[in-house]
């Protein structure tokens, strides 16, 4: 079984505890649905959140889809001028024995315009 890397992004609508749950948690099961992984195939996710993210940690959005045994990290991303407001990214690292060119990263609305080139 190789360790392999799934990237994925959401852009929020709104600083709201209640929307980021939501957007990530569909961000979530999205690249589990889209690379046929469960939860026992996850090593540990990293969640960035644009500055302009206040009201919650996106790791939160892991618990409550009952990702409980899988270590989590949040972090802020860089603050560049003109980058695309209210974003959340993923790095999930996972257990897999697909090659690297068949992981299928996930780019949710208009967060695909963050990797056009990687986005599905």
């Amino acid at each position: 079984m190789a360790v392999r890397a799934v990237r994925g992004a959401v852009q929020l609508e709104r600083d709201d505890a209640e929307h980021m749950d939501a957007q990530v948690g569909a961000l979530l099961t999205a690249i589990l649905e889209r690379n046929g992984l469960t939860a026992d195939d996850l090593i540990s996710i990293w969640f960035t959140a644009t500055p302009d993210l206040h009201s919650d940690f996106p790791a939160a959005a892991a618990r409550a889809l009952g990702i409980t045994d899988v270590p989590l990290i949040c972090a802020q991303e860089l603050d560049i001028e003109g980058a695309m407001p209210r974003v959340v990214r993923v790095l999930a690292h996972i257990e897999s024995d697909r090659p690297r060119a068949d992981i299928h990263h996930v780019y949710l609305g208009a967060a695909a315009a963050l990797r056009k080139d990687i986005a599905q």
